[in-house]
């Protein structure tokens, strides 16, 4: 699994439909959901089954608003922990033959900034600092994107 951080417009999308330009784009709500429940996991990413393409996970940061209102933050936490554990499981298993498959997470970087006095807002700042933690941990690359310029955080090194 690979994670892809930065802030609002940095360059995020273009930097990953650059080195995964055959990659199946997925929001967030709808990948969760197919981790969570296994008979539809088998057709992740392509509808027939193929495991081939990389698939990107984006749109973090609506989602995280979206759930804002239903859920606590440890559940809310917990949802998203289970499906990051599943990708990163499906990655690692990428090099023990078919099925594997390369997950790229696409997360905003909002911390940066004046902080909100609106209490859902600071909330929604916490949780995205949560996420891009957890998906910090788990990727086995983790790369900062900033003015559309690229630097590796975590991984082995790449040849370019």
């Amino acid at each position: 699994m690979q994670l892809f951080l930065g802030g609002t417009c940095a360059g995020k999308q273009d930097c990953v439909r650059q080195r995964f330009p055959d990659a199946q784009w997925q929001a967030v709500g709808e990948a969760l959901f197919q981790t969570q429940n296994p008979a539809r996991t088998q057709t992740l990413p392509d509808a027939d089954g193929s495991r081939d393409r990389p698939l990107v996970v984006h749109g973090w940061l609506d989602w995280l608003a979206e759930q804002l209102g239903e859920q606590d933050n440890q559940a809310l936490r917990r949802r998203w922990q289970e499906g990051l554990a599943y990708w990163a499981d499906s990655t690692a298993n990428e090099s023990s033959g078919p099925g594997g498959l390369e997950v790229v997470l696409i997360v905003p970087e909002v911390g940066r900034g004046i902080v909100p006095v609106e209490p859902e807002q600071r909330r929604l700042r916490d949780l995205a600092g949560w996420l891009a933690q957890d998906a910090g941990r788990l990727s086995h690359r983790v790369w900062y994107v900033r003015h559309g310029l690229v630097m590796a955080l975590k991984g082995p090194p790449v040849e370019e």
